[in-house]
């Protein structure tokens, strides 16, 4: 009897962690992909050492702006006009969210990087943080390094009205 009811609790918490590995991305347009941890993983990658409270770690990850293109947010140069006026909102399942404009996330706009990290000192996230936590490279405290992350929405914030800037 103890091993059944043992049993129908896995099988009951299976979809739930296999849920937890995976992100829910929502585009501009409305538009939900969710995006495994496998996917992120595949990504191209990149790593950067950061002081959090006194403590440091060198993350590892995906950019941002390259996980938010699986949902068809504009990169590189495609990333202008009516595209600036777009915000991102990260949010976690301990209810914590933050908010970065969609342009701050390109490396052609930004020096430093912000991404979706899955990785800490080379190993997976522990469960504290993970296993998704955005992390903002160069910010002075760690207020935008959101953990825990499960899902991403794109906001368009602009008005579709004037007209477009020359210099972007």
């Amino acid at each position: 009897m103890r091993l059944a009811v043992l049993l129908a609790a896995a099988a009951i918490l299976a979809p739930a962690s296999a849920l937890a590995q995976s992100i829910a991305i929502k585009g501009s347009t409305g538009q939900i992909v969710t995006v495994t941890a496998a996917e992120v993983a595949k990504l191209p990658r990149v790593s950067f050492l950061f002081d959090a409270h006194g403590q440091k770690h060198t993350y590892e990850g995906p950019l941002l702006l390259d996980v938010l293109a699986k949902a068809g947010a504009p990169t590189g140069k495609d990333l202008h006009g009516p595209a600036l006026a777009n915000a991102v909102v990260v949010r976690a399942s301990d209810g914590y969210a933050v908010v970065y404009g969609l342009a701050e996330l390109d490396p052609g706009t930004r020096a430093n990087r912000v991404i979706l990290a899955d990785k800490a000192d080379g190993a997976a996230l522990d469960a504290k943080d993970g296993p998704f936590k955005v992390v903002a490279e160069g910010d002075l405290r760690p207020a935008r390094s959101a953990r825990l992350v499960t899902s991403i929405e794109i906001v368009n914030l602009g008005s579709g009205r004037g007209t477009p800037h020359s210099h972007d």
